[in-house]
C-alpha cells in the first residue's frame, strides 16, 4: 500500500465543513502527541471542559487510537469509533498517526453521523499514514 499524505489546509477546510452541520460541537484533528492541529468549537458553542482537561482528553484518545492497531490484522481497520454520554456524543476517526474527533449533541444519529463524516472527509482516510 503506498502512503498517502493529506495537507492541514484540506482537513481544514473539511473540518469545517463538518462543524457546518448544527448537530456538531466541535471537530478538530488531533495528533499522536494529543495536540489539536486544527479545528474547534462551533459558533456560539460553550465548552463543558477547560483547555487543560480538553488536552487531557485528547491525548486519551491518541493513545486509545494508537492501541487499537493490534486488532487491525483480524478485524481490519477502524473506521470510526463512538460513545454516547449524558451530555454529548464523542466520535473518533482514524486518519493514519491522527485522528479526527467530533463532539457532537446527545440527538445526533450516531450511525448518520458517522457516514456524513466520512462522505464529507471524502476519503478512506485508512488509506493514509501519516503527515
Amino acid at each position: 500500500m503506498s502512503k498517502k499524505k493529506f495537507s492541514i489546509k484540506d482537513i481544514q477546510e473539511k473540518i469545517n465543513d463538518i462543524l457546518a452541520e448544527p448537530e456538531i460541537r466541535f471537530a478538530g484533528l488531533i495528533d499522536s502527541e494529543g495536540g489539536l492541529v486544527v479545528g474547534g468549537f462551533g459558533e456560539g458553542i460553550i465548552p463543558f471542559e477547560n483547555d487543560e482537561r480538553r488536552r487531557q482528553m485528547f491525548l486519551q484518545l491518541a493513545h486509545r487510537v494508537a492501541n487499537r492497531e493490534g486488532f487491525d490484522a483480524n478485524l481490519g481497520r477502524v473506521k470510526y469509533s463512538s460513545s454516547r454520554r449524558e451530555k454529548v456524543v464523542m466520535m473518533s476517526f482514524p486518519l493514519g498517526r491522527h485522528v479526527i474527533m467530533i463532539i457532537a449533541e446527545t440527538s445526533v444519529n450516531i450511525d448518520r453521523l458517522g457516514w456524513k463524516v466520512m462522505y464529507k472527509l471524502d476519503r478512506q482516510w485508512s488509506e493514509f499514514h501519516g503527515l
